[in-house]
């Protein structure tokens, strides 16, 4: 009988433990996040931010007026994709650069992971779109 509550007891708790793998909705709603919070950096500091998305992961830089430089605090810091996640395209790597007004060169990146995919998606004015 206490074998079988201990049982019981431990498959509850595996039950609701989160999975280790966000799923692809999740991290396509996550990457759209930060890009919404380049696009606001650009604008509340006059100053151009770009976000480089690869098939490893993707990273944030700011333009200072003569170079590009990384950025690595806060929302800001380098991430890679989940494992088993895929990027298309994957290369060359996706830049979307945000000017100070906000405005970017439309970008288009799907993520896909299982069989499933998201399409996150930057227009002209920078606005940024998760389909899928």
């Amino acid at each position: 009988m206490v074998v079988a509550i201990i049982g019981l007891a431990a498959g509850a708790v595996v039950l609701t433990l989160p999975d280790p793998k966000p799923a692809v909705a999740t991290e396509a709603e996550r990457f759209a996040a930060r890009l919404v919070r380049a696009r606001e950096e650009a604008i509340l500091t006059n100053r151009s931010v770009a976000v480089e998305a690869t098939a490893q992961g993707y990273a944030f830089s700011t333009f200072d007026g003569l170079q590009w430089t990384p950025l690595a605090e806060g929302p800001f810091r380098a991430e890679d994709w989940s494992e088993g996640a895929t990027v298309s395209p994957s290369e060359p790597a996706v830049r979307v650069v945000f000017d100070p007004s906000g405005v970017a060169d439309p970008a288009t990146l799907t993520l896909a992971r299982e069989g499933r995919s998201r399409t996150v998606s930057v227009d002209g004015a920078g606005e940024v779109r998760v389909d899928g």
